[in-house]
């Protein structure tokens, strides 16, 4: 059976820019950034990233660093995506991983800037509840909110013609 996640990242949270749709193999548990993080002025790291109002909150981690595991609980509504916020700061590269549908994305963190990156994974179990796991070198300060909500809609590709 081929799994089809319905995965992505973004850093500004909007509709427009929150879905991707890469597709993997069973064997394949790593689902790609689509856009890269960005600093944000006001953000803290000591904050954990907000939800937007319409989706409900999951699991919460304060300013953490190092390793770390979060339980989540589980959906209200089936259907649902889940939401996997992450702020960090620090030189380093950070591994999330969802365990109970298994997909796992890296997150590059800097010295100099905080970054928030928004993750929503729609695959089959995601529903149920589980454990996001995060493995972090100590120079990295990372905080995450995990939350659920409606998928975000896949943007559809439109052609333009020209005329001669």
């Amino acid at each position: 059976m081929l799994l089809v996640p319905a995965t992505g990242c973004t850093t500004n949270h909007s509709e427009a820019n929150k879905f991707a749709q890469p597709t993997r193999s069973p064997a394949s548990s790593s689902a790609p950034a689509t856009n890269p993080p960005r600093s944000s002025a006001q953000a803290s790291v000591q904050v954990p990233p907000e939800l937007d109002a319409d989706e409900t909150l999951a699991g919460r981690q304060k300013m953490t660093t190092g390793n770390a595991s979060i339980d989540f609980r589980k959906g209200k509504k089936k259907g649902d995506a889940l939401i996997v916020a992450v702020r960090c700061q620090g030189a380093g590269t950070i591994k999330v991983a969802v365990q109970s549908v298994h997909v796992t994305f890296p997150l590059e963190c800097h010295a100099d800037q905080v970054s928030t990156t928004y993750n929503q994974v729609g695959v089959g179990g995601v529903d149920r509840s589980g454990t996001v796991s995060v493995q972090a070198p100590s120079s990295v300060r990372w905080s995450m909110t995990i939350g659920r909500g409606e998928p975000a809609q896949e943007e559809t590709p439109t052609a333009t013609t020209r005329s001669s």
